[in-house]
């Protein structure tokens, strides 16, 4: 019984190597070449072939390639929240950049657990996977770095220069410094910040900058304006905003270092009859798409993500294709995009 379910199951590639080498009139061996990609190949030959294989709808094994090279053409991509739409765009520039190469991308939940990443890195140690984008909490990397270090791996959006890992992020400092440098030039004095969990570099920059910018402007620092929450889901937004509205002398402003948290604070304010901006202004950051479809649109940080994910993947790249190589740290630039929440 078990032999003939096994005979029954199709097989992945009923064309072989051998009958596309004979429809096109070249080796077996030419045909290999041309479908890895190696020189040595003459362009009408490499034609010839390509057609006969479209034909014939060749397909290659690559079960049995890896087995030969010693490579997956796996990459992985470790994500704390795949929920997070931030991520969705960073992951499609992962995937074109990845595709355009011939590798194949492994999207990786780790809810930005150390034992989780760390089995991810395991993959990479068997030569399951043959290289890795991270998006974890610079805090689960540092716990890991000692074990990674000499993995084929790049940090993305998340990154500590000192750690020599090639790196793909944007200045967060800065970035909040400019969301709170437009609310201040708006008037506003009492600025609310919703903060993420500090386990990430990014919620500690961001936060940063937020103070730099009030202390820039003579402006002392008011913990009762700052609230921190464990998630960026609309929820934690909504509820950290309605907390800071029922102070008897509520913000006139508020700063929430992500869209998703951002658009909470919008609903807890209609919630509360408050209007946005004429009560109080909303700043966002990343600027995920649905920033721009709700009313008012949400003034925000613009992350350029879909351009962090493809310039991590260069980079992973760039690793794999040289090891020895000194993969440098790119910072990309961010815009202050201007709607009508602020």
């Amino acid at each position: 019984m078990p032999p003939a379910v096994l005979n029954s199951l199709p097989t992945e590639n009923p064309v072989s190597i051998s009958a596309v080498a004979a429809h096109a009139g070249v080796s077996v061996a030419t045909v290999s070449r041309v479908m890895n990609e190696q020189s040595g190949v003459r362009a009408p030959t490499r034609e010839k072939v390509l057609a006969s294989v479209a034909a014939l709808g060749y397909r290659m094994n690559h079960l049995a390639r890896s087995l030969r090279t010693a490579e997956s053409r796996m990459l992985l991509t470790m994500v704390p929240d795949v929920g997070n739409p931030f991520y969705a765009q960073i992951v499609r520039g992962i995937d074109t950049v990845a595709r355009e190469h011939g590798y194949f991308v492994l999207l990786c939940d780790t809810g930005a657990d150390e034992g989780r990443e760390r089995s991810y890195f395991d993959l990479l140690r068997m030569h399951r996977a043959d290289g890795a984008i991270c998006l974890d909490p610079d805090t689960v990397q540092h716990a890991l770095s000692h074990e990674s270090i000499n993995l084929p791996w790049v940090a993305c959006c998340e990154f500590d220069p000192g750690v020599a890992v090639p790196y793909v992020g944007i200045d967060n400092h800065r970035a909040a410094s400019d969301a709170v440098a437009h609310l201040l030039a708006r008037g506003h004095r009492r600025i609310g910040l919703i903060n993420s969990d500090k386990r990430y570099l990014y919620a500690r920059q961001r936060q940063q900058g937020y103070l730099d910018a009030l202390a820039g402007a003579g402006i002392a620092r008011d913990d009762t304006l700052m609230r921190t929450v464990q998630g960026v889901d609309y929820e934690a937004g909504s509820a950290a905003a309605l907390e800071l509205m029922a102070q008897p002398d509520a913000p006139t402003a508020i700063f929430a270092v992500s869209d998703t948290l951002a658009i909470g604070v919008m609903s807890a304010l209609r919630q509360l009859g408050k209007r946005v901006p004429e009560d109080v202004a909303v700043i966002g950051f990343d600027d995920i798409a649905v920033a721009a479809q709700i009313a008012p649109g949400l003034t925000t940080i613009a992350q350029p993500m879909r351009e962090l994910g493809e310039t991590a993947a260069r980079l992973l790249l760039a690793r794999l294709a040289d090891p020895q190589a000194q993969v440098p740290g790119v910072v990309l630039p961010h815009q202050l995009v201007l709607r009508g929440s602020a």
